[in-house]
């Protein structure tokens, strides 16, 4: 690990990587979306179980998880699961690089969440990066409209998967107040594998209908993009200020819609690439604006 702690970047480009994958592997994925999610998130629970039991603090922690953090926690995993389903069905019916960019407006929609649930104020210039962020959604929605009502859908979708994940944010912040990151990102995991699963059933698709096709897909997502992804830029925090950090993230749109146009010959259309620049460049002006006021605070 040492020429990582050297030379961190390396581990900066492979969590871009490894983000940057998951819209591919879905695209590879030949069962239903549902299952698809569910297999990503059995897969990251199994993985976890281990760490987090054998390890005699976090396993003391999770037994004494309280009501009012298991509850929260609850609805948090409810709200991912609504993320998986809805972005991964997204991006079947979209192309890879406006449903990513569209998902990354998540942070805009954490700041909406905040004002308005929480009492919360946005200042003037983050106001304008808020308004920046929708105007490139809606130049992406009218470009996928003009080829197609699925298109469009698509990006509905992403919406709402960008919408859940907000919710899952801002739940998130809440219950960390008092719950440790491991154990609250397994609880979390664990209610939206069973969420994901109990819908799959719901919706008439056992999970073993569709071959070893998911099985495969739900490993790579778990290992490739959240383990090798999200976690990563977890780590890399030590190393790199947040805004860097996070804007690094946003790298997962145009590397993925790279990805995309190679395997899959995707190329968006001029309109949904100008609506794609503008939704990057107000996310960046609003990350960086948010990451000013936090250290002026």
């Amino acid at each position: 690990m040492k020429i990582f702690e050297r030379y961190p970047f390396i581990m900066i480009t492979v969590g871009i990587l490894g983000i940057s994958l998951s819209s591919i592997f879905v695209r590879y994925s030949q069962a239903p979306s549902l299952v698809t999610a569910a297999f990503r998130l059995l897969w990251t629970v199994l993985l976890m179980t281990p760490v987090i039991f054998l390890k005699r603090e976090t396993r003391k922690e999770l037994l004494r998880t309280g009501k009012r953090e298991l509850i929260l926690s609850a609805a948090s995993g409810l709200l991912l699961a609504v993320h998986f389903a809805t972005w991964f069905e997204s991006l079947r019916r979209t192309t890879v690089a406006a449903s990513t960019i569209i998902v990354c407006t998540e942070v805009i929609w954490v700041a909406l969440m905040y004002r308005f649930f929480m009492n919360g104020t946005i200042c003037k210039n983050a106001r304008a990066a808020v308004t920046i962020t929708l105007l490139g959604s809606v130049l992406i929605a009218v470009s996928d409209s003009a080829g197609g009502r699925n298109g469009l859908s698509g990006d509905v979708l992403a919406l709402i998967a960008a919408i859940a994940v907000a919710g899952y944010t801002i739940l998130g912040k809440e219950v960390r107040k008092t719950t440790g990151t491991a154990v609250y990102t397994y609880i979390v995991y664990v209610f939206a594998a069973a969420a994901l699963t109990g819908a799959a059933f719901a919706a008439k698709q056992p999970l073993w209908n569709y071959g070893s096709s998911p099985v495969y897909t739900g490993f790579l997502l778990a290992v490739v993009s959240t383990l090798l992804g999200h976690s990563i830029f977890s780590w890399c925090l030590k190393y790199f200020s947040p805004a860097f950090v996070s804007a690094s993230k946003l790298c997962e749109p145009v590397v993925a819609g790279i990805f995309a146009a190679i395997l899959f010959a995707e190329i968006p259309g001029g309109l949904a690439i100008l609506g794609g620049v503008i939704v990057l460049t107000g996310v960046v002006l609003y990350t960086m604006l948010e990451m000013k006021t936090q250290k002026e605070t």
